[in-house]
């Protein structure tokens, strides 16, 4: 199989009309703007509430995703898994201080289901600068996401992060 078939498993064609798209995307990027802001402030333990009850969240690397084995570096299942890892992080610094600042471009709402589901996708950086040390590129790649309505806000049904590197920090710790 060719380099460019196995890229192209992961484009989704665009499946709502141009206008709809847009007026999504406004919404689907001022969600990703209210998310970044609390984890780049460090509020790791508010992480959870931007996912529903049974929310999925994954980081998963690029070539793993390219072939269909959806092992994740990082899996949780639900808010619960969620929160206790939030906890965990915000409880337990057992890594050096650092700084996080999340980039979140390029969102592309691919479709809007009969039952309101937004699906989205958008490419993301995280940098990351040690207390005593220069800013890096901790990691990139994109956000395949499904959205939910919760009132007027949105929630994450399904965060998939799929990182492009096959060479990860072996300080992932934060979510993305």
């Amino acid at each position: 199989m060719s380099e460019q078939a196995i890229t192209s498993k992961l484009f989704r064609p665009r499946l709502v009309g141009l206008q709809r798209a847009i007026a999504l995307a406004r919404e689907v990027e001022a969600f990703n703007v209210e998310y970044c802001a609390v984890l780049d402030a460090g509020l790791v333990e508010q992480w959870p509430d931007f996912f529903t009850e049974d929310g999925l969240y994954r980081i998963t690397a690029r070539e793993n995703a390219e072939l269909g084995m959806p092992v994740g570096l990082v899996y949780c299942q639900g808010r619960n898994m969620m929160i206790d890892r939030a906890i965990a992080i915000g409880r337990t610094q057992m890594f050096a201080p650092r700084y996080n600042l999340h980039l979140v471009s390029n969102t592309r709402v691919t479709e809007e289901q009969a039952d309101g589901t937004i699906v989205a996708q958008a490419n993301f950086v995280l940098l990351q600068t040690l207390i005593e040390g220069p800013s890096t590129i901790h990691m990139a790649g994109v956000f395949y996401d499904r959205f939910v309505r919760d009132g007027e806000n949105l929630l994450l049904a399904e965060r998939q992060a799929i990182y492009d590197t096959t060479i990860i920090a072996n300080d992932l710790v934060y979510p993305l």
